[in-house]
């Protein structure tokens, strides 16, 4: 078997179609196909059904193919070592959620530079399950998420905690309040972020009660399903309800809305950055932790439990 082959049957087993798989390898439809018959020749079992119009992957098939990804991964390591050896620049491809990216990197991106000048930051914001599928496959290297996170084969280090706080119009009747508690918001409209957003799933775990306020019926909820913190808290500030906000993402003072911290029990999040333990650039691991102890991110607690 070559490298090649195995490259075209980790293709085929994500497309399960062979034309998009050999589009995908920039080869003809006949030449992938007759790779994947030549390498189950060789290893004389089936590793996909064909249908007449895609494939399906057989359970030995399947182990094949993550076998053959990890296989994938390692010559792309030792490409990477090599490049990393002949090349005074080197690139570090870093993800990070979308409800901690835009609050975080404007402080990381700074003092990694300053730290590290050769290395180039390649930035990716999503969710975490993509993130955490590409950190598995190689296409990134880094990834900043917020726990629970447990994925095989990788490793993480924790970063810092923040706790959630409530984002109110100024003119709201419990603005003069100095904390909320959310059992006295049934009869308000809370905007939440939609499913895919973890922030959303641990607001919900935290506060359960909100599941009872009927904000999935809410048409305005629906409209902002796929929505960022940013623009729910724009809605918020136009009147349209209230919302649950990580407390970094109230650092911006706002003559429209007042933030108020939660009562007993207050609900936060641990934010993590996490690797491959096959992640060879172990002095870039160094630096890029070592990057956290100059970062001043405000209404944080880092795992000293020094607040900055």
């Amino acid at each position: 078997m070559t490298l090649n082959e195995l490259k075209y049957l980790v293709e085929l087993a994500k497309e399960k179609h062979f034309r998009k798989a050999s589009e995908n390898c920039f080869v003809s439809q006949p030449t992938l196909s007759i790779a994947i018959k030549k390498l189950e020749d060789e290893l004389n079992v089936n590793l996909f059904e064909r249908r007449k119009n895609d494939v399906l992957i057989t359970p030995i098939g399947q182990q094949v193919v993550d076998l053959a990804e990890e296989i994938i991964q390692k010559t792309k390591t030792i490409k990477q070592i090599t490049q990393d050896e002949q090349s005074q620049t080197t690139e570090l491809k870093l993800g990070v959620i979308y409800t901690i990216g835009p609050y975080l990197l404007p402080y990381l991106i700074s003092e990694f530079h300053q730290k590290a000048q050769n290395i180039r930051l390649s930035i990716e914001e999503n969710y975490t399950h993509e993130l955490a599928k590409k950190l598995h496959s190689g296409e990134l290297d880094i990834i900043i998420v917020s726990l629970p996170f447990s994925e095989p084969n990788t490793e993480v280090f924790p970063l810092y905690e923040e706790n959630f706080v409530v984002a109110m119009p100024k003119d709201h009747p419990l603005a003069e309040r100095n904390e909320i508690a959310l059992e006295e918001v049934h009869n308000e409209t809370v905007l939440l972020l939609g499913a895919g957003h973890c922030f959303r799933d641990q607001v919900i775990e935290a506060y359960p009660s909100l599941m009872h306020l009927n904000y999935q019926s809410n048409p305005l909820q629906k409209t902002l399903e796929g929505s960022s913190l940013e623009t729910i808290r724009y809605m918020v500030a136009s009147g349209a309800g209230i919302t649950v906000l990580p407390c970094t993402a109230c650092q911006n003072q706002d003559d429209l809305l007042v933030y108020k911290p939660l009562k007993t029990p207050i609900a936060k999040r641990e934010v993590v950055m996490a690797w491959r333990k096959s992640f060879p650039r172990h002095k870039v691991l160094q630096t890029f932790k070592e990057t956290f102890d100059g970062i001043k991110l405000p209404c944080t607690l880092k795992p000293d439990l020094k607040e900055e």
